[in-house]
Order: structure tokens, then sequence, then C-alpha cells
């Protein structure tokens, strides 16, 4: 299969006419000179790649997979695709480090810290410690890295129970939004469910975009098959699958299969056909005339940057036409290319001063903007847009939820809470009457 896909994108070569566009929009080749650019690593490289031979091209590595070349290539060549499968090909060369076999490996990394998340966040902010750990794994010290909640979503998810409805939906909520923001997946539940939602929340795990990221395409398709075995009952009973994380939804949408040679996995291609980003699919409400339209003023100015991969959808910026419903709000969007991050790229002791560079412009114009926030559909972006900007960054979900006046996000928790302190209470007092 793998071998058959490779195949596939190799048969796109030919239509490059070397016009160098994806060269000019190119994000890290304008960073670097270590990156010579999207054609010359991707089409023109790869016509000398030779299976069962070295790979000829080292640089291919300072690729960050943004997939801005191939969406903007007029002759439809598969250049990030090829860029995915080089860069795969060279780590099985030449190994891969265990820095890179731990970064990529997000559910493991919030299983171990979310119990001490105290400690960890504080350790994770030691000048000290951070300089130990570059120089022991090459994480940069100065890498914008999340802070644990201290609880998961799927702690929510456990207590919550989701009103009946006539329209289901799937929610996929993805690391991010299970270890380091649970506020925001709570956020996404709410505002589906007042727009006539049942949201139902299956047991869920990693979709291995960050393995693949790291050229590790084996065990990113056991994560992804297996997270696709856990969606696909509800999609084949008919369901939606939404998410808020634009590039894990994107993996499982195209990446997987057209990356990982999974094209012909028949839970994999259901669960793609069923996937929806949340602000996709709430822009398609509005636009039948369904979504719920009252809100009240939200009184700010917030800068918009749609990442790459929520650009990888093909979907237009729907998160700026639903933030164009909120009364008061005043939306300057931006646009800047890439915030540098890349995932795990900007995180590594040899890239995080590219990643730094590559998105110097959207910083200056986050500056420039005068606005009091960012919102921006990625998780990593949000992160790396706080760390370089000082600015509080935020899903455009959040917005919504706001104008909606919904309640905050851990009420609900609260109100279970509350509502099994008088369940013990009234069963004291009816133990109390029988004896």
């Amino acid at each position: 299969m793998t071998e058959v896909l490779h195949e596939l994108l190799r048969g796109s070569l030919d239509h490059c006419v070397k016009c160098t566009i994806c060269e000019t929009a190119c994000p890290f080749s304008n960073a670097t000179p270590l990156f010579p650019g999207p054609k010359y690593a991707g089409p023109q490289a790869e016509r000398y790649r030779v299976e069962d031979e070295p790979s000829v091209e080292w640089s291919v590595d300072y690729c960050s997979g943004c997939g801005i070349c191939t969406q903007v290539c007029p002759q439809g060549v598969k250049i990030a695709e090829l860029n995915a499968q080089a860069r795969h090909k060279r780590k099985q060369e030449s190994g891969v480090p265990l820095r890179d076999r731990l970064i990529a490996r997000p559910t493991v990394l919030g299983r171990l810290g979310t119990p001490v998340a105290p400690l960890a966040n504080a350790t994770l902010r030691s000048r000290p410690f951070r300089a130990a750990v570059e120089r022991a794994f090459g994480v940069h010290r100065d890498a914008p890295v999340p802070r644990f909640a201290g609880r998961t979503f799927r702690s929510f998810a456990r207590r919550h129970s989701s009103p009946p409805a006539s329209r289901r939906v799937v929610y996929f909520h993805g690391c991010g939004t299970e270890y380091y923001e649970p506020d925001v997946g709570e956020k996404t539940v709410a505002v589906l469910e007042h727009n006539g939602f049942q949201v139902e929340i299956p047991k869920q795990g990693c979709c291995g975009l960050p393995l693949q990221s790291n050229g590790l395409f084996d065990d990113a398709r056991k994560y992804v098959l297996r997270l696709a075995r856990a969606l696909a009952p509800q999609a084949r009973d008919g369901a939606l699958i939404v998410g808020n994380a634009t590039s894990c939804t994107l993996m499982l949408k195209r990446e997987a299969r057209e990356i990982l040679g999974l094209a012909d996995d028949p839970e994999l291609k259901l669960v793609s056909e069923r996937t929806y980003d949340v602000c996709e699919l709430l822009l398609e409400l509005h636009d039948r005339g369904e979504l719920k339209t009252h809100m009240q003023p939200v009184n700010e100015v917030v800068a918009y940057h749609a990442p790459c991969q929520q650009q990888g959808h093909w979907i237009g910026k729907p998160a700026l036409e639903l933030l164009d419903l909120v009364p008061g709000l005043e939306v300057r969007e931006l646009d800047a290319r890439c915030c540098g991050i890349a995932g795990t790229y900007g995180l590594k002791r040899e890239k995080y001063d590219i990643a730094m560079a590559t998105g110097a412009d959207l910083f200056r114009q986050i500056g420039a903007s005068q606005a009091g926030s960012v919102a921006c559909d990625s998780e990593t972006c949000r992160w790396q847009i706080e760390h370089a900007t000082n600015k509080p960054s935020a899903h455009p979900i959040e917005l919504l939820h706001r104008a909606y006046g919904l309640p905050p996000a851990g009420a609900d928790s609260k109100r279970s809470t509350l509502r099994g302190v008088m369940t013990r209470n009234v069963e004291r007092v009816r133990n109390r009457a029988r004896t």
C-alpha cells in the first residue's frame, strides 16, 4: 500500500513546471538557508531518490510539513506529501532521536504530567531544568510548552450527559484539549449543545499526527487506525465527527490517508468522510439558517490568525465569518502565513530560532493590530503566539461561547459535585430515619 501511494505521489512530479510559486510561498525557506525550498527538496530531489538507496537530500528534515506548498501549487503537485515521504525515508536511514520519539507522544507526556501538574508546571518553567533538558534531549530551553491543566477533559466527559436532540455529533477532542485545555473542550460541547446537537464523547486517543511529522510512520498508522476504530461505530450510525483541533481533524480528513498509505482502510475512510472542523460545521449550520445568532455584545478588538493546516482543509476561514456575527466584536484579520511552531518543529533546539524567524511577520502584525487578544484555531499556534507576543490567545469557539452567554467552563462539573453532595446528604437523612 505504501509503495502504491508513493508511486501515485511521484506521478505528480511531471506536472511541476519549476514556476517557483511554492518557493516564494514557503515560510521556512525564507527564514533559513538550511531548507532550500519545497521545490528543491520535493519534486526536484525526488527524481534522484532511488528505492533501496540512501536518500540524497538531508535538508528535507528542515521542512515543517505545513502544507502551504501543496496549497499554492497551480499544477497540483503533492509537494508537502512527497517531502513527508522523503523525511520518513531519511529518518529510517539515520534513526529517530529519543527526543523526537518522546515529544511525538503527547498522550504519554500528558498522562505523566497531569497527576503532578503543579510540580510539572513549575519544573517546566525552571530555567536550570530547561537548560539541562536542552543539553540532554535537545528541546530548546525557550520553546513554548503548555501548562498541564491538572485535570483531563475525559473527567468532564465521564460526568457529562448531553441532552437528547435530533442531531448527533461525536466530539473528537484531541490531546491538547485532553491534557492542557479541557475548558476549550467543555466550551465546544456547550456551543454544540446550544445549537441543538446531542454530543457523544467516546473514549479516544491521539490521531498520530506528531508521529507522522517526526517520520515515525509505523507508529502513526497504529495510532490513527486505533482512533478510527473508536470513532467509526457512531459515524456508521449516522453521527458527524467534529473536532476543535484543526491539525488533528485534517489528519483524519486527509493526511493519514494521503501520507500514511491508508486510503483504502474502510473505517478510516468512513471517519474521514464524516469529519468536520467545529467552525466549519457551525458555519454550514448558519448557511442553512439553523445557527442560533442571538448573542450578547463582546466589545473587544481581536486579531485572527488562520493556521497553516486550517487552510489545508480547503474550507476558507469559517471562524472569521462566525466571529463577524458577534455584536461589538472587532476582528482584524492577519495575513502572515505561519507562526513557525509547526507542531513539534519549533520545540527542537536546532529549529527554535528558525521557527521564531518564520513567525516574525505574524508577531509584528499582532503588535501592530493593537488587538487585546488573538483568536486562532490551533492550540500549538496559540501557545507559540502567546510565547512570542505576550498576548492572550483563544480558540474562536471561546468567543462564541462568551457571546452566547453560556455558563463558564467547569460549571457542569460543579453542578455534578453539588448534586453528588445533595444525594449523599439525602441518603444520610434516610439512613438516620431508618435507624
